[in-house]
């Protein structure tokens, strides 16, 4: 099975550019990130020392999150906030430059939340061009926008797969780009209620990237209930072929045991 561990949100007892050797110490050969900076355009700097964390660890970066705003403050992303556009604008390059000179071609524009002082049709309206924007800029290095209806954010508007398979459809059909793909996050999916086998056996082939949380708690596989391997295991069945985001909570010590004693049995 070809992992790849989320360093927002693993191994967070370490400064974050100490995260991607961690992974490969622990077994791991790719690793992604939310936005690792606080401004959309950060300095040349920090953007070296993003790069070389990934390059001295060996490990290869296989997805990375456009700017979202503060996610700890409850930002869900600036593609459909108005005030916020030219920012995602700004970030496209950046995002774009990273993912060449790294080798990584999955970027998740987080949609944003519903804001109060302007109409939805407005924000829908702004987030189908900029995901559009963001699309060809990514295009140019063969790179894919990917879509993610996530959970636990009351002001968000894409809850299920079809809330966000319908504005990569109204992007394709206003833009005629085809590179936006949905990010099957089963945990988020499962928790706002989609029915997560059907979404597999209709959309499957056509996931940009799954990421994987157990429910209860968002913790590692196996200490919840949902039927993560089995869910995986239908995916490749029918035709999902690239990697499997590790985008859940635990600790340290005990981030990897699951992995590590599904290989002890096999």
């Amino acid at each position: 099975m070809t992992y790849t561990v989320n360093c927002s949100i693993l191994l967070t007892e370490l400064p974050l550019l100490e995260r991607p050797a961690a992974a490969k110490a622990a077994g791991f050969d790719a690793v992604e990130f939310w936005w690792p900076f606080e401004a959309s355009v950060p300095s040349d700097a920090q953007v070296t020392a993003f790069e070389h964390a990934i390059q001295d660890a060996g490990i290869q970066l296989t997805g990375l999150n456009f700017n979202a705003g503060n996610m700890p403050g409850g930002d869900r992303g600036l593609v459909s906030w108005p005030a916020r556009s030219t920012e995602f604008l700004d970030n496209i390059d950046v995002v774009a430059g990273i993912g060449e000179r790294l080798g990584c071609r999955a970027f998740n524009a987080l949609y944003g939340n519903r804001v109060d002082d302007e109409p939805a049709a407005k924000q829908d309206a702004i987030g189908a061009e900029n995901l559009a924007t963001a699309a060809a800029g990514v295009a140019l290095i063969g790179g894919t926008v990917l879509l993610e209806p996530v959970s636990g954010a009351s002001r968000y508007p894409l809850l299920t797969a079809e809330d966000a398979l319908k504005v990569i459809a109204r992007v394709k059909e206003e833009s005629g780009v085809d590179n936006i793909k949905l990010l099957a996050d089963f945990y988020h999916l499962s928790v706002n209620g989609d029915d997560v086998e059907s979404v597999i056996e209709n959309h499957a082939k056509d996931f940009g990237h799954i990421q994987i949380a157990d429910n209860p708690g968002r913790g590692a596989p196996g200490t919840g209930r949902l039927p993560l391997g089995e869910w995986i295991a239908r995916s490749r069945e029918l035709g999902y072929t690239g990697y499997i985001g590790l985008e859940y909570k635990e600790p340290q010590e005990t981030a990897f045991s699951w992995a590590i004693d599904q290989h002890a049995s096999r």
